[in-house]
């Protein structure tokens, strides 16, 4: 553990961070997996949906400097790619 004081700020600075991404990152991986189960059962309303949130969430995150911007770019084509494919039923 931390002996200076301003060690031991920073340990609690990062332990807030780490929370936080940590949280911003499993709600990402929900509404990613929405929109991949939304296109796979050929719901195309839900997914279209599920994507807009998606976009929305990853786009923040890279804001926030939890994903890098190609990493959220990358998923993002993924997810439009499969939304996109998805024949109404």
């Amino acid at each position: 553990m931390a002996n200076h004081k301003s060690a031991i700020k920073r340990h609690r600075q990062s332990e807030k961070r780490r929370q936080r991404n940590a949280s911003t990152k499993s709600n990402l991986k929900t509404i990613i997996r929405k929109v991949t189960e939304a296109a796979v059962a050929g719901k195309a309303d839900e997914a279209q949906t599920s994507l807009k949130k998606a976009i929305s969430l990853l786009d923040k995150a890279v804001t926030r400097k939890v994903l890098h911007r190609n990493n959220a770019s990358r998923k993002i084509s993924r997810l439009v790619k499969a939304a996109g494919a998805v024949q109404p039923k």
